[in-house]
């Protein structure tokens, strides 16, 4: 391992699979096509619940939401990791690195949260649709998504503020494609298990506790979509949920892998695989697996597409 005479490098080496070179050209070139079909998805959805007016209620502002951290999610790891994947510079700067670990782990944290938000918002919509609008009015829809902003700004400065001040003794070489605080606590030249623990406990309530409140709301879902009399609106309302809970299994999947677990050094090359699904594939399958399976969003960004052709026409 490399080593400098300083505590805190000027520069860190991302490993990401340097023992496979062969790797950098095809994914270099995956994660340039994911990237662009996540801005083109992403901004799409932002566009269509914006502008059309059949796409103002609670769940779309929800949408509207993930959408944006989507993008401000994966913009804040592929750019780097393709300029490290086209060229034979690896490196990152200390602050641009020490950036990055804060922002992904303040936009990943709001993201959990997020999703237990809206899995609350379709419990009110389908369990007491009479009462949804009224219940999920626009103040409360922005109170809830500011608090999942909140909530992960509060959890990265913890974590985040906690591992910068390890003593790295020189240590240059990250293993990782991007600055994420595990990979950071392993090149501490000190004793971090209060570190990895923190992570552990506080990753593990970020995790369990929206992921807990998923599961609650689903159940009464479940049981109230069983009661709805037409399969018209069973199927509606299985079409709409199935889209959220395969989200979310998208990106708490992996989180868990990563996050509860106890470090072990021979997963390594697992850990990385995941963490780019999370940051990278989940963010661009999000717009898809919502449009495909939603009528309304479809007819949305259908509309938008026709406005687009015929303002260019005039």
């Amino acid at each position: 391992m490399k080593h400098v005479n300083e505590s805190f490098p000027e520069n860190f080496i991302l490993m990401g699979f340097t023992k496979y070179p062969w790797l950098d050209l095809p994914l270099f070139f995956a994660l340039l096509m994911s990237y662009m079909f996540t801005l083109l998805g992403n901004i799409a959805i932002i566009l269509a619940s914006q502008l059309d007016s059949q796409l103002q209620s609670p769940m779309y502002f929800f949408l509207t939401s993930l959408s944006f951290l989507d993008l401000c999610f994966t913009t804040t790891t592929v750019p780097q990791m393709l300029f490290n994947l086209g060229g034979p510079n690896k490196s990152i700067t200390y602050v641009g690195c020490m950036t990055q670990a804060y922002v992904f782990h303040w936009l990943g944290c709001t993201e959990c949260v997020l999703l237990g938000i809206m899995a609350l918002d379709r419990y009110v919509a389908v369990c007491k649709p009479l009462r949804y609008s009224v219940i999920m009015d626009h103040k409360l829809c922005l109170q809830l998504s500011s608090t999942a902003w909140l909530i992960g700004l509060g959890n990265s400065l913890l974590q985040s503020t906690l591992t910068v001040q390890l003593p790295l003794c020189g240590n240059q070489e990250l293993d990782h494609f991007f600055c994420e605080l595990p990979g950071l606590i392993k090149m501490a030249c000190v004793d971090t298990t209060v570190n990895e623990l923190t992570l552990a406990v506080v990753a593990t309530f970020l995790i369990m506790g929206p992921l807990s409140m998923i599961l609650a709301s689903y159940s009464y879902i479940a049981k109230a979509v069983f009661q709805i009399p037409s399969a018209d609106g069973k199927l509606k309302a299985f079409n709409t949920c199935s889209s959220h809970l395969l989200v979310v299994s998208l990106f708490y999947g992996p989180g868990i892998y990563i996050y509860m677990q106890p470090s072990v050094d021979g997963r390594q090359d697992v850990t990385k695989v995941l963490t780019l699904f999370y940051c990278v594939i989940t963010p661009m399958a999000n717009p898809f697996i919502y449009t495909l399976r939603n009528k309304d969003v479809k007819g949305a960004l259908m509309r938008l597409l026709r406005r687009a052709i015929s303002s260019k026409r005039i």
